[in-house]
């Protein structure tokens, strides 16, 4: 009995965070979904319902809110306007956009996710996003994996943000796809400083796609919360 009061108190917490300030006004997580949902038709919506849940998750357990929430659906081939980024305060979407995948997680469509050094992969799951800088590609975006596993070398394997000339409509002409980067999600030179404003300073990023093994294993989509809030508490919230 009570375990399943713990149960239910968390399910309060979370829809306590959910519903109040926390996110900025917005009354519940089925309201903040349709409004995305509507501002975003062409988002897969278990990559968007997934998105919420884990960021929900994160906030419940101790994560810090954030404005902006990026998603990105691999699921859809690279040659698609796969980013989006949302305004969750104004429940908006603020920008749609190409982004690469790792050279070794496929062609036009990515099908393998590493967090492995070395693996030229694309990772999966929750992060956060963190310091702007200047470096090899220019302005970029340095983020934290929150998912151990899954994405939480990220930092290590220098998965960042940032500006690729290959991330281009007309490399799909002449191959099929868009360029490939090292694991980063890249995006076109002419958004690129426009993404990472949005998204510097602790937003959160969502890489989905459906890999038994991460749905089955992940933190946030199944939301265990002794897990999550030691994460956050190693990571800082």
């Amino acid at each position: 009995m009570s375990g399943l009061l713990r149960r239910i108190g968390l399910v309060m917490t979370t829809l306590a965070v959910i519903g109040g300030p926390a996110l900025a006004g917005q009354p519940n997580s089925q309201r903040l979904y349709n409004s995305l949902a509507h501002a975003a038709p062409e988002l897969n919506p278990q990559a968007l319902k997934s998105a919420l849940s884990a960021m929900q998750c994160a906030v419940a357990n101790g994560a810090s809110q954030a404005r902006h929430l990026a998603v990105i659906d691999y699921s859809q081939p690279s040659t698609a306007r796969r980013l989006w980024i949302f305004d969750l305060r104004q429940k908006k979407l603020v920008l749609r956009d190409l982004v690469a995948h790792g050279q070794k997680s496929g062609e036009n469509f990515a099908t393998q996710f590493s967090n492995q050094l070395g693996s030229y992969q694309s990772s999966l799951g929750l992060f956060r996003t963190q310091e702007s800088y200047q470096g090899t590609h220019g302005y970029s975006l340095r983020m934290d994996g929150l998912e151990p596993g899954f994405n939480d070398l990220a930092r290590d394997r220098a998965i960042v943000i940032h500006a690729a000339d290959y991330v281009n409509p007309l490399w799909s002409q002449r191959q099929g796809r868009i360029g490939r980067s090292q694991g980063c999600p890249a995006v076109r030179p002419q958004v690129a400083r426009q993404v990472i404003d949005k998204l510097k300073g602790g937003q959160f990023m969502f890489s989905w796609y459906p890999d038994p093994s991460w749905l089955k294993r992940s933190a946030y989509l199944n939301c265990k919360p002794q897990q999550v809030a030691s994460i956050l508490g190693a990571n800082g919230g």
